[in-house]
């Protein structure tokens, strides 16, 4: 094998300047470097494959000596984003039915009750009546058979027809045929006017029956506003309302902020039947501690009381049930963001207020090609518009790539965004990242990492003329020379980057420029 060839290079061909790397990709970063190139005289194979050869190093600039190290490496990108709270939603009022229209159903149920009632005194009297004609005929059947048994039928017999013929002979037996004969009528038609009655009863009942469900259901959704409530009180921007706080008023009645993810669709009464809302209900008012705390999924004696007790601390007459729209359930405190109605306006079903939850986030659109890069944990650093910097982990990463509608179709460009999912960052330090609703924001999120890499500052590498990168090396003795490197992993926060190459090693002295 011939040995390995050897060119010392002038003192004057050899100069240095500090590499840069900006915060963009390896390649942008590198094509923005302002170097010198060094030009090297070798012979053929002298840097191919990692080689080194011996260089007379006399820098234009002055310089210094660091060591190559070995540690775990990052990457990170710097991505815009925006600060703000998390969980905004609307508060609605809540469609129901108005005091009025619970009134008419409440009176509709009474008139109704009052026809059945009617109705059932018609029939009671109607079959006392058919029981007596049927005592009657009964009682005149009997004595029929006594006055006709015998001689005395045929004495009715002739009696009749001689009464036929004109004559006027009458007998017991044909005077008891007639009375029966009379009474079966009257039982007749007694027996139709019963079954009439009934009929009557039946349908009263079937009336009644429907008015009730009308009001079970009228009542389930009872609201605390009608068609003459008013807005008569509203939170101002940025207010925090927390649990058992009014959120605003109607027509002087608060409607108080209440924790639970369940929305309150129906109104709270006794009998009511058991649900989840009730169970949020009865939590509630035994955190704020109304009464001795009513317990379980169900309306009871003690959730009654418990709304008698939050009534009066409210200054409200005490019903022991809260109308639909007098409670609202959020999963916790909120901040108002913004208010649709104004003070004295007629309250209609629809939005009131807008809110978010009191908890700070950074959401990104990170390029959906990043994904893989990204889980939930991972630590990143928040810039915020002041240059200050806090820490946050990642608290959601997407799933769902979407193309910002900015992107598509806008002004003749004609082709597509970039998809972006979103990704949730949670600040370590909520308190660090201010009160403003909304800011843009920086993140420098970790795109890759190696463990155990050699490293070096990323401005002690050396751009080669026949291309590719170098460091200078210092050996036994101080003698200098070129050892060719492949590169790794740029760390842009540290400015390190990680090389690769033969007889590189953790400790080996390298030329970097002074600072």
């Amino acid at each position: 094998m011939p040995d390995e060839t050897v060119v010392t290079v002038p003192p004057a061909t050899v100069q240095r300047r500090r590499i840069r790397f900006g915060r963009r990709t390896l390649i942008a970063a590198l094509a923005v470097v302002v170097l010198i190139v060094i030009v090297v005289m070798v012979a053929t194979g002298v840097l191919g494959g990692g080689g080194s050869s011996p260089v007379t190093a006399d820098n234009a600039i002055a310089t210094g000596v660091t060591r190559i190290e070995e540690r775990s490496l990052s990457s990170q990108t710097q991505v815009s984003a925006t600060l703000g709270y998390t969980d905004p939603t609307t508060i609605v009022v809540p469609a129901g039915t108005a005091p009025s229209n619970l009134q008419q159903a409440q009176q509709t149920v009474a008139t109704d009750q009052g026809m059945l009632q009617g109705a059932q005194a018609t029939l009671a009297s109607d079959t006392a009546t058919l029981a007596q004609l049927r005592a009657a005929l009964t009682a005149a059947r009997a004595k029929e058979v006594v006055d006709c048994r015998g001689s005395n039928a045929a004495a009715s017999s002739s009696a009749s027809g001689g009464s036929a013929g004109g004559g006027s002979g009458s007998t017991p037996c044909a005077s008891d045929e007639q009375t029966v004969s009379t009474d079966e009528q009257g039982e007749t038609q007694a027996a139709a006017k019963v079954t009439a009655d009934q009929s009557q009863v039946s349908s009263a009942e079937r009336g009644l029956a429907a008015a009730q469900s009308a009001l079970a259901a009228d009542e389930s959704s009872g609201s605390i506003y009608g068609q003459a409530s008013a807005f008569t009180a509203l939170p101002a921007v940025g207010k925090i309302v927390t649990r058992g706080e009014s959120l605003y008023s109607i027509s002087g009645q608060p409607v108080v902020l209440f924790y639970g993810p369940v929305a309150a669709w129906r109104a709270f009464l006794p009998g009511m039947s058991a649900g989840r809302d009730i169970g949020e209900l009865n939590r509630n008012l035994e955190a704020l501690g109304y009464e001795h705390g009513p317990v379980g999924d169900s309306f009871t004696s003690a959730t009654s009381a418990a709304i008698d007790a939050l009534q009066s601390a409210h200054g409200l007459t005490q019903t022991g049930q809260l109308l639909l729209g007098s409670i609202v359930f959020e999963p916790g405190a909120v901040r108002v963001t913004a208010v649709t109605p104004t003070i004295g306006a007629t309250v209609q079903p629809g939005p009131v207020l807008s809110v978010t939850s009191t908890r700070r986030q950074v959401t990104i659109a990170l390029d959906a090609a990043q994904q893989s890069q990204l889980k939930v944990g991972d630590p990143v650093v928040i810039t915020l518009p002041d240059n200050s910097t806090t820490p946050g982990r990642v608290s959601y990463v997407g799933t769902v790539a979407t193309t910002p509608s900015s992107d598509q179709g806008g002004g003749g460009g004609g082709g597509s965004g970039t998809p972006t999912i979103e990704v949730d960052v949670t600040p370590s330090n909520p308190a660090a990242t201010g009160h403003l609703d909304q800011a843009p924001v920086n993140v420098s999120i970790t795109t890759a990492s190696v463990k155990r890499a050699l490293v070096v500052p990323v401005n002690a590498l050396l751009a080669l003329a026949n291309g590719g990168y170098a460091l200078e090396e210092i050996g036994a003795g101080g003698a200098h020379r070129l050892v060719a490197v492949d590169l790794g992993l740029f760390d842009d926060q540290d400015g390190l980057v990680q090389v690769t190459g033969s007889g590189l090693a953790a400790g080996q002295r390298v030329v970097v420029p002074s600072e």
